[in-house]
Order: C-alpha cells, then sequence, then structure tokens
C-alpha cells in the first residue's frame, strides 16, 4: 500500500537523517482522519517490528486518555512516533519533537504554520537526551518529510527571523562588512548566528569573544536585532537626548538611535571574525534532504558519493601527515606508536582544534561517515569527536587495518588485560573490578586518564584517590600506567 511505501522508505532513511541514533527520533505523523491514523499505527508497528508503546494515536476519539499519552510523548522514551489528525496542530508543546511526517495535504497556510510550529521549538542537550538517549547535541532544527506534497503547494518559511533563505552565510557576513544593513539582511543573519550559538563549543565560544572584541554570539544577534526592534528604538533614542521617560523621541531622533544600533553591530564584523564564523559553521552543519515522493522511485546513495568518500578520506590522510611533525599527538603516532599510553586529552584536542580551523569539511563525523561508504566499519558510531578522531588516525596510520570504533577498540583491550591479570597471581576484587570499569569509561571518552582525574566524577563519588588507594595499595599508579597502555594499545 502507499502507507507501507511511505513508512518502509522512512524506516530506511532514518539513519541518513538522523546520523548515529540507537533509537528513532520523536516523531509525528499527521493523517488525514481518524480510520487513516488507525491504519498508519498498525504498519508503523509492523515495519518497526514493535509493540503498541512504541507508536501510539493522539486524537479526541482514542481510547487512551489523548492527555496522558500526549504526556508520555513529550515526558517519556514511549511513545518514540505519534499520529493524530488535528489534536497536536496547534497550542500544544512537545519540544523533543525532532521530526514532522505529512500523511496529508493542508491548503490553509495558517493551519500548515501551525502544524509546523510543534517542531520549531529548541531543547538544550541535557533535557533532549532524557527521551532520546542517543544525542550528540542539542536540538536546534527539525526534519519535514513531506510524502503528499505540501511543502510544493503551500510555500513557507517557519523561522520569522529568516528573510533570506537562499542567502549563503558567507554572502550575508559579507555584506554586513560591505555595509549592507537591511532589515532582511540584519535579521537573517542574527537567526544563523542565533542557531550557531546553541552548536558551538566552549572553545569556540571563546575565539568567537576574541575576535569580536568581547561580544558573545548571541550579543551579537541581540545588537543587529535591536537595530529593527521599535521598542529598542524608543529606549535608545530617549537615553540619547535625555528624554523624559513619559515622551514620545521625534521620527529623526529615533533614525539617529537606528543609525547608532546599526553601526554597532556592523562594526563588530571584521574579515577574520567572518572567516571563523564561516569555519565554525562548517563544522557544525548536516545537510539533509528528506522528500519523499508518493512513489519511491530510487533510495541510495548518489553514483558519485564513494568517488567523493575516498577524496575526503585521502584529503584528510594529507592533512594529517602534513601536520605529523608540527602536533605532539600525531607525531607519536606515526613516528612512535609504541609510546601511544602517552597521548592525553589536550594533545588529541589540540589536533581536533587544528582540523577544525584549516579543514572544518574535514570534521572526524564527516571523515567517519566517508569510511561508511566505502569500507566496513567496527563498532557503533562515535561517542564524541575526539574518540572519533582517535580511531581514524589509527586507521591512517595502520595501527587498525579498518575504522573501529575507539569504544570498542577499548573493551576488547580490557577485556583482555583483565583475563591476563587475572590468570596470574592477582586477583580483583569486585569492587576494584567496579573501578577498572570506570577508569575503562573514562578513557573511552577522555583517552587518557590521570591521578588527577580521580578527583572529579564519577570517582569523587566513590572516594577518589584516596579510595583508590586504599582498594589497590602501592599498585595504583602501575595500574593506571598500565591501562593507560594496554587499553590505547
Amino acid at each position: 500500500s502507499q502507507i507501507r511505501n511511505v513508512i518502509k522508505t522512512f524506516r530506511d532513511k532514518l539513519p541518513e537523517m538522523f546520523p548515529g541514533r540507537d533509537e528513532v527520533p520523536k516523531t509525528l505523523i499527521f493523517a488525514k482522519t481518524d480510520s487513516h491514523a488507525d491504519d498508519i499505527i498498525n504498519i508503523v508497528r509492523e515495519e518497526f517490528a514493535e509493540e503498541n508503546a512504541f507508536c501510539k494515536k493522539i486524537t479526541y476519539k482514542t481510547d487512551e486518555n489523548p492527555k496522558s499519552v500526549l504526556a508520555s510523548f513529550r515526558n517519556d522514551y514511549y511513545p518514540r512516533i505519534a499520529v493524530t489528525v488535528d489534536m497536536i496542530a496547534t497550542g500544544t508543546d512537545v519540544k523533543p519533537l525532532e521530526c514532522l511526517v505529512f500523511m496529508r495535504d493542508v491548503k490553509s497556510k495558517n493551519y500548515f504554520e501551525q502544524m509546523k510550529g510543534r517542531g520549531t521549538r529548541t531543547l538544550g542537550y541535557d533535557d533532549l537526551k532524557k527521551v532520546t538517549p542517543s544525542v550528540h547535541t542539542s536540538k536546534t532544527g527539525f526534519v519535514i518529510v513531506d510524502a503528499v506534497g505540501v511543502s510544493r503547494s503551500v510555500k513557507t518559511d517557519s523561522r520569522p527571523l529568516e528573510r533570506k533563505k537562499s542567502v549563503p552565510l558567507k554572502d550575508l557576513l559579507q555584506g554586513v562588512l560591505m555595509g549592507q544593513t537591511d532589515e532582511d539582511t540584519y535579521t537573517s543573519l542574527a537567526g544563523r548566528l542565533a542557531r550557531l550559538g546553541k552548536q558551538i563549543t566552549e572553545d569556540e565560544r571563546k575565539k568567537f569573544k576574541q575576535l569580536s572584541g568581547g561580544k558573545t554570539i548571541n550579543k551579537l544577534a541581540h545588537d543587529m536585532l535591536d537595530a529593527y526592534n521599535p521598542d529598542k528604538l524608543i529606549e535608545t533614542a530617549t537615553e540619547k537626548f535625555n528624554l523624559r521617560p513619559d515622551s514620545e523621541p521625534g521620527e529623526d531622533q529615533k533614525q539617529d538611535a537606528q543609525k547608532e544600533l546599526i553601526n554597532r553591530a556592523r562594526d563588530t564584523f571584521t574579515g577574520e571574525l567572518n572567516e571563523f564564523i564561516e569555519n565554525v559553521r562548517k563544522s557544525h552543519e548536516q545537510i539533509i534532504d528528506a522528500i519523499n515522493l508518493d512513489e519511491v522511485e530510487y533510495a541510495g546513495w548518489d553514483k558519485q558519493a564513494k568517488v567523493k568518500a575516498k577524496d575526503t578520506i585521502e584529503d584528510f590522510k594529507t592533512f594529517m601527515e602534513a601536520n605529523k611533525d608540527e602536533i605532539t599527538a600525531l607525531s607519536i603516532f606515526y613516528n612512535q606508536p609504541y609510546n601511544r599510553r602517552n597521548i592525553t586529552y589536550e594533545m588529541i584536542k589540540d589536533v581536533l582544534n587544528t582540523l577544525k580551523q584549516n579543514k572544518p569539511r574535514l570534521a572526524p563525523a564527516r571523515v567517519w561517515q566517508a569510511y561508511e561508504q566505502v569500507e566496513k566499519v567496527n563498532g557503533k558510531s562515535p561517542r564524541n569527536e575526539l574518540t572519533a578522531l582517535v580511531s581514524l588516525i589509527r586507521r591512517i596510520t595502520g595501527i587498525d587495518d579498518t575504522l573501529t570504533s575507539f569504544e570498542q577498540t577499548v573493551n576488547r583491550n580490557f577485556q583482555k588485560w583483565v583475563f591476563d591479570k587475572q590468570a596470574g597471581p592477582l586477583k580483583f576484587t569486585e569492587e576494584q573490578m567496579a573501578w577498572l570499569r570506570m577508569i575503562k569509561e573514562h578513557i573511552i571518552s577522555s583517552v587518557h586518564i590521570e591521578k588527577d582525574d580521580l578527583d572529579y566524577a564519577p570517582f569523587d563519588g566513590k572516594g577518589g584517590v584516596g579510595k583508590m588507594h586504599q582498594l589497590f595499595g602501592d599498585e595504583m599508579a602501575p595500574i593506571i600506567d598500565e591501562m593507560n597502555e594496554a587499553l590505547a594499545a
């Protein structure tokens, strides 16, 4: 059936739309009628091979309490997919929602906007992770899967700030630098900066402030919006011309205030800052193409995808080899592989920062995806960029014959190390094993462990350095050194 065709394609394309996920993102499907919703639910459960809790109907005619189901959809792991006719079209907030599937057409522009509005709410990383555990970032956008052509019949834009959607960020930045200060340019650029502000790392925030003369990315976005905010114009004019709070500034005074606000924002931009913003944008950007037609004609990689993937891998190898004598961690991997136990978190972070600053399109996640297209990859997607980078460097330097997740490497080596230790006179107690597993998990996420790390979570909650010394005595330091060496082997 047409419904099954759409649901199967949606299921098969989820890894491309949401890479690295272990579960289906919170998804809302819009159906035509109540009976249409029932058909969709049955097919979803069949195609995903899941129980009733996985997919629920949220309409006024459902047998279950719709408010209770809606609360579960918003706050709990299940249901992952909800199907509705019109109950969640307006006035209902489901912040973890990341995907909208339209299986009905909509003629009203306002109604379509309200339906799309269900996906527009942003959500922080910690709150999103509570209901979708495998997410890697906060929610900064959502995906619309159009199975009926609704996006073609109704041309709209859910982000009111974005008025130059087709203009690249690079061109907006250059326009402002060259003196372009119209409202559409300012609001569009402010919206892009605000969105980027939710994605950048702490190091990138510091670098931004350094290049912008002390402004944060969010402050700059606010400054741009203030230039066309009527309330802000009145406030600025009142202060600038020492007017009484109860008086209204004249048009000339407001225009003068607006010019000041426009220049205040514009003067922040420099060529160096613009280049930094564009590079950061490239390193965080994820382009998603999710157009499902009534009949699926082709579902697969671009025929040139493997060629492009191989080019990406070669570019990555070339960059690493070119910097192997300049960056300490790379020098060890290439020239002293036996010395890998001494590679620290900070060393790998240095490689990552250099890569993102100079070659943002070679971000670890992208190179990892390139490898997935040309060879078998061992293990699930990496926990973070640092461990992905370690795995990639191990692959190109020949330590690993195939790309293997660092987590899998460490788990395998830990198992062997413990087995070898237990085969000798030393026998670990259950409490000692619990500590060794914590150390293993720390190495998986941070590459290396130092004695000082025992003063921080999760070790501090278990007694810290003192407790480990109590458990292992004089063997504590040798065990830490051994684990650094054996687990990274």
